[in-house]
């Protein structure tokens, strides 16, 4: 079978690039391991959120993905509190003093794999879905790129793009470098009834444990993300339920009132990984395959979803160029994305690195920091802009 570019990674980034392409004219293929799960019918909540920025969910909206969300699970975000570890130190953000109508909103992960596969699997579209399946050889030609699954079906494409993930088999198998290291701390996430309403605000605490936050979901549901030693995170994941609710609590400084939890946590482990090249002669990386950042700042998902909107823009201003896999054309993708990635990448670790050091001086400095920021409106609203996109 032949097609124009052939996806690997159904995620809601290959997804959401899948989309992006349909009415593209172009033959589109996506391939994809795992079934998307049906919504369960309990009604159940997700523990495992994403922060959607507008530019994001503007981008979603125009794929149809947005719209087919239950709109009574989306939760605007209008007020971000973040809080050093001296209690003393506060940094607020206002989509009012900003001139947005809000921040983010959070979304959770299942909700988002539903309406964005929902999508892929209406009648009317034309991208070919092979699922479950996966790939056992990648082969590359002067002239087209090749995919073997593993049933025997052999794939020809111009394009295969990589959006399987932080540890990718595509860029395994196109031996493209990559830096990594762990941060030695896991990313541990819960649902939990608040007694005290959030008021739509986002609450993160910078501890000297790890970085704690709280995510306002319907009604006063919160949804934690605790980025923390591993041997926190799996003493957290141990503990009875009542303990576990006045640990988070405490760590919130009662913020929000007593908690109940919801769904019960879970954890996954964090790690920096930098890929040093985005395109190669007929393949492109996008989403987690592309990069991996600390969750510190939420924007993860928004720069993965950034990715296969500058891919898909670039494939369809291509001009009379036949090959999706050009390399010059991919060329263009990669220095278009590469400033905004190494930028999160920066930011991202360099927060992570000092807000876990010990030194009294840098404590001092990091708390400052905070302070001084929430004092020069123009830096705050450059901040907040960045994260809007």
């Amino acid at each position: 079978m032949k097609f124009d570019v052939v996806i690997v990674g159904g995620g809601l980034v290959g997804a959401s690039l899948a989309l992006a392409l349909k009415d593209s004219g172009l033959k589109i293929a996506l391939v994809e391991f795992r079934p998307v799960p049906p919504l369960p019918a309990d009604e159940s909540w997700d523990s495992r959120v994403y922060a959607i920025s507008p530019g994001s969910a503007a981008f979603l909206q125009n794929l149809g993905v947005w719209d087919a969300l239950d709109q009574e699970r989306v939760t605007p975000v209008y007020n971000m509190a973040v809080f050093g570890d001296d209690n003393a130190a506060r940094l607020d953000f206002s989509a009012y003093n900003i001139g947005v109508p809000e921040l983010a909103f959070i979304v959770e992960n299942r909700q988002l794999q539903h309406a964005v596969w929902k999508g892929l699997k209406c009648r009317e579209n034309p991208i070919k879905v092979f699922c479950p399946a996966q790939c056992s050889m990648m082969l590359r030609a002067e002239s087209h790129a090749e995919l073997h699954l593993d049933d025997g079906t052999v794939v020809q494409t111009g394009l295969i793009v990589g959006a399987d993930g932080v540890n990718s088999w595509v860029r395994e198998q196109a031996g493209i470098e990559v830096a990594r290291h762990s941060y030695q701390q896991m990313g541990v996430v819960a649902n939990f009834d608040a007694t005290r309403p959030h008021n739509n605000v986002a609450h993160q605490w910078f501890r000297r444990d790890g970085v704690l936050a709280l995510l306002p979901m319907p009604g006063r549901l919160v949804s934690m993300v605790w980025s923390t030693r591993e041997e926190l995170a799996q003493t957290m994941l141990a503990l009875p339920e009542k303990e576990l609710c006045e640990r988070v609590v405490r760590a919130s400084q009662h913020v929000l009132g007593e908690m109940r939890l919801v769904t019960r946590p879970a954890a996954f482990p964090l790690n920096f990984v930098h890929v040093k090249k985005l395109a190669q002669p007929h393949l492109a990386l996008i989403g987690d395959a592309a990069h991996g950042i600390h969750p510190l700042a939420g924007q993860g998902v928004n720069l993965g979803l950034r990715d296969a909107q500058e891919l898909a823009s670039v494939i369809r201003s291509r001009g009379l160029q036949s090959d999706c896999g050009d390399y010059l054309l991919l060329r263009r993708y990669e220095r278009a994305r590469k400033e905004d990635i190494l930028a999160m990448e920066l930011v991202t670790d360099s927060l992570q690195k000092l807000f876990t050091h010990t030194h009294p001086t840098l404590i001092r400095l990091r708390n400052l920091g905070l302070e001084i920021t929430n004092r020069l409106p123009l830096i705050k609203d450059r901040l907040m802009q960045q994260a809007l996109s």
